[in-house]
């Protein structure tokens, strides 16, 4: 049986079986691919990663066996061994730098966000500054001045970095309810004055007191009261177990005046006294 792997050329560059021959390479689309018909076959790279950068034009990519249409405004990271081949439409603009496993590994060490680019290929939406980025490292690789390398180096940290802050932008934020209550809980539990007022809450996250209401109930099922009120009974739990300041002492301290009031909202909340949930405690 023949090893389908076998059948994919693996190159240095593409179409050339030259070792590496710099710090790293970037040339411009158009200069690897009309050459070629603006066609470059499925390869991979035994000890390069790639990123593409595509400013103007299309086409259509072939990764790792799925083929995608692509188009200017997008930055595409191709790890190592990622079968990769592309389609251009004539007169494609954009880059592409290669870097040695040895550089990548270099660059990345310590920076966990930088390093996971390596682990798969990625394709997003390129942040402003790509395009200076890579314009001005192709433009010092063509060039030979002192401290060439370093800066080499320093404009392909600088794509990694935008790489990786293009994938944190295109990430989903979370839902406004789950935020809302992100900031609520924060409220609650941090700012004994907002503890009194669900208006003083709401318009500290910048919502109306109905808006702060429906986004509680969607995220938890819970009124904005009720659900600090869990909330304070959790840390009420926590200083009855775990301190001995006494049952009005904690109220107080949760914003509670009144410590028969405490008491009430924690046996309602528990099903338990203040002193009945200590007891086992302090047995």
């Amino acid at each position: 049986m023949t090893d389908a792997g076998a059948l994919i050329p693996a190159y240095a560059l593409y179409g050339e079986s030259r070792d590496f021959p710099d710090v790293l390479h970037c040339e411009r689309l158009r200069d690897r691919a009309r050459p070629n018909g603006w066609v470059i076959a499925p390869h991979r790279h035994l000890g390069l990663h790639q990123v593409f950068l595509i400013i103007d034009g299309g086409g259509e990519m072939e990764l790792d066996g799925e083929r995608r249409p692509v188009a200017g405004g997008e930055i595409i990271s191709v790890p190592r061994l990622t079968v990769h081949g592309f389609t251009f439409e004539p007169g494609i603009e954009g880059y592409v730098v290669s870097v040695p496993n040895t550089e990548m590994a270099r660059l990345t060490e310590g920076e966990p966000e930088l390093a996971r680019l390596a682990d798969a290929p990625r394709r997003l939406p390129a942040p402003p500054l790509a395009a200076q980025a890579f314009t001005t490292l192709h433009e010092v690789r063509l060039a030979r001045q002192p401290a060439r390398g370093p800066l080499l180096r320093a404009l392909v940290l600088q794509i990694l970095c935008a790489l990786a802050q293009a994938e944190e932008t295109a990430r989903p934020s979370p839902s406004r309810p789950r935020a809302t209550i992100a900031g609520f809980e924060a409220l609650i539990r941090e700012d004994p004055e907002h503890r009194s007022s669900i208006a003083a809450c709401a318009a500290a996250l910048g919502l109306s007191t109905s808006q702060l209401t429906r986004h509680c109930r969607s995220a938890t099922g819970y009124s904005p009261l009720a659900y600090a009120q869990l909330l304070l009974m959790q840390e009420a739990k926590r200083l009855l177990a775990y301190t001995r300041e006494d049952v009005a002492e904690i109220g107080y301290r949760l914003g509670f005046d009144d410590p028969a009031y405490f008491s009430r909202v924690f046996r309602r909340v528990t099903g338990q006294s203040p002193s009945a949930f200590r007891a086992p405690f302090v047995a």
